[in-house]
């Protein structure tokens, strides 16, 4: 169980010297509680002190990570049952499975659309996350020449190795002993040796369990067998015992305390039908899983799962942004028109898109409103005439341009003639209310 923030005082100093940026001990206890502070900022904590809080502080889902480099995936981390209680903190990732059983060009086929799966969307990459390579023929051989195949043509995607045979788990994790992959299949039967293989090669350690009892005893010994990094399974495959199972096992992390069950969830979620997978896939995304699998990516579902995916693990109490800055788009000459919006994600997007759309190339210019719309950036004070005109100024586009014309939305109509005021030199043109009548505005000057 977490410590409360009384209990971690008695552990601490006590000399309130605020070199952890809190005003007194007692403070920055109540910070570690809460766990929004690490106990390496007291400098003066003692080792066992620092043990005992380190573990108090720790996160109850643990953190885990899967490959290597910039295509790594983090998971767990998590310390909440509803995102608007805080936050979640790591989207859960998707997994494509790959059949030893499917032929060399095949497994290439699927290991192209995985690279190929990446989409942008309000300035986030989006993409299918790993594959998992499934020991289905049951041949220790044929899984490690499909993995050779992933190896070889995927080598960036970070892996699952699937299989309950250590012997095939060993000879396959090989090939990725430097990439942090995943051994799933380890269930009471084959344990030990699995726990072997996985701590020989640094690979976190997939549970195959069935029920949440008996996942609790295999974590257990897991543990005890000296491999902290684990992903688990309860075996639920139907819907309902999915949402079922994933909240169990989050709630008792979260609100008890159970560490034997405080580790990234991994769903299967494959099924014949594609449209039904994706709802399934959509039950995991909203319901704590950590790893998603799925049997194939049709860039209709990758869509509407990235979507999904996207929405629930933003933090609804910070308004999405894009940096503040003038933007090109296509490539401007000093003739080109100049517009401005404010840096709400998605009214960046879409106001950009429709000016792509007219072919005409030109310049954005995205004013810092704390990730506000434009009118509700104006009705909080965010996008003023002065403010404006202040970062017109202080932007430089005015070297760029040979017109001095800025074109403002057109909710904010009533705000041309005072920019126009603070702006000398400047003449200021209202846009289109809608970002669909740009292309047409554009067309038609």
């Amino acid at each position: 169980m977490a410590l409360s923030g009384v209990e971690i005082f008695k552990l601490l100093p006590k000399t309130n010297c605020k070199k952890c940026g809190a005003p007194t001990c007692l403070a920055f206890a109540m910070k570690l509680a809460q766990r929004q502070a690490s106990i390496d900022s007291c400098p003066d904590v003692s080792e066992e002190a620092k043990q005992k809080l380190g573990e108090a502080s720790a996160p109850p889902i643990r953190p885990i990570t899967l490959g290597a480099g910039d295509k790594a995936v983090k998971m767990g981390e998590e310390t909440v049952l509803f995102r608007h209680d805080k936050k979640f903190v790591n989207p859960c990732a998707f997994a494509v499975e790959v059949k030893d059983t499917l032929s060399e060009d095949e497994i290439a086929k699927l290991c192209q659309q995985v690279i190929e799966s990446e989409i942008d969307r309000v300035g986030q990459k989006l993409r299918v996350d790993a594959i998992m390579i499934s020991n289905v023929s049951g041949d220790a051989g044929k899984l490690e020449a499909a993995a050779k195949v992933v190896a070889a043509k995927a080598a960036v995607v970070p892996v699952i190795i699937s299989t309950t045979n250590p012997q095939a788990a060993e000879a396959a994790v090989k090939l990725f002993s430097d990439k942090k992959p995943i051994i799933y299949g380890a269930n009471a039967s084959n344990v030990e040796a699995m726990a072997a293989v996985a701590k020989a090669n640094k690979a976190t350690l997939g549970i195959a369990a069935n029920g949440l009892d008996e996942l609790s005893d295999l974590t257990e010994k897991v543990k005890g067998l000296g491999v902290e990094d684990m992903v688990i399974d309860s075996g639920a495959r139907r819907a309902k015992d999915i949402i079922a199972h994933n909240t169990l096992i989050r709630r008792a992390a979260i609100k008890k305390g159970v560490k034997s069950v405080g580790y990234p969830v991994i769903n299967f979620m494959q099924h014949g039908d594609s449209l039904v997978e994706g709802l399934l896939a959509s039950v995991g995304i909203a319901k704590y899983a950590s790893i998603i699998v799925v049997s194939s990516i049709e860039k209709w579902k990758n869509l509407a799962l990235f979507t999904l995916r996207q929405n629930i693990y933003t933090d609804p109490q910070v308004p999405m942004q894009v940096e503040q800055k003038i933007y090109n788009i296509g490539e401007p000459t000093p003739e080109s028109p100049l517009f401005i919006t404010t840096n709400f994600s998605l009214t960046y997007f879409i106001v950009s898109g429709e000016i792509e759309n007219s072919k005409v190339a030109s310049r954005l210019a995205v004013m810092d409103c704390e990730g506000l719309s434009v009118l509700t950036a104006w009705a909080a004070g965010k996008f003023t005439a002065s403010k404006i005109a202040q970062f017109i100024q202080d932007s430089g586009v005015e070297k760029d341009v040979a017109n001095k014309e800025l074109i403002l939305p057109g909710y904010v109509a009533i705000l041309s003639g005072a920019v126009e005021e603070k702006l000398p030199g400047w003449k200021i043109t209202v846009g289109p209310r809608e970002a669909n009548a740009i292309p047409t505005f554009l067309k038609t000057r």
